[in-house]
């Protein structure tokens, strides 16, 4: 019992000292890169949007298909 609670008192402190690192290994990005990325982002949401677009014009043919009109 006592290796379960040194193990559960340990867990704090390990995850303290894992972000502090992560903190510190951080840094705000430049310009450049600010822009690269929002440019990535920017085209993977109009590929996603497209993608989006023609998967549902492809399926509401099928649907009424399926479902019928009257």
């Amino acid at each position: 019992m006592d290796a379960v609670n040194s193990v559960v008192d340990s867990l704090p402190r390990e995850f303290a000292k894992d972000s502090v690192r992560l903190v510190k290994r951080c840094h705000k990005p430049d310009r450049k890169e600010f822009t690269k990325v929002a440019a990535r982002m920017a085209i993977g949401f109009v590929i996603m949007g497209f993608v989006g677009f023609f998967i549902k014009l492809i399926f509401i043919p099928i649907n009424n298909i399926i479902v019928g009109s009257g």
